[in-house]
């Protein structure tokens, strides 16, 4: 069993309240589930509107499939412009 995990903190510069977070939010993480059948939340910043982390985990039989979802999260997230992306920190566990 293998497990991969990234952790993605951002910044919404045009969310002006909880309310706008949170509607950007529930399509990077529906999306995300829907698309790749990851484990989604948001992991951080929840009382911020402008910052949030997100944490996205899978579990494959192989490290390399693994990876590859991973991989294709971390761009699925870099593609949504009302996000900028500060950091994305990978974890993986085999």
């Amino acid at each position: 069993m293998h497990v991969a995990a990234l952790e993605v903190d951002l910044h919404l510069p045009n969310c002006h309240s909880l309310k706008e977070k949170r509607a950007v939010l529930k399509s990077i993480l529906n999306g995300a589930h829907n698309r790749f059948g990851v484990a989604v939340a948001e992991v951080g910043h929840q009382d911020k509107w402008q910052r949030a982390a997100l944490g996205f985990a899978t579990v494959s039989g192989s490290a390399g499939h693994a990876d590859d979802v991973i991989d294709k999260v971390e761009r699925f997230v870099y593609s949504f412009p009302e996000v900028e992306v500060i950091e994305a920190v990978r974890g993986v566990d085999a």
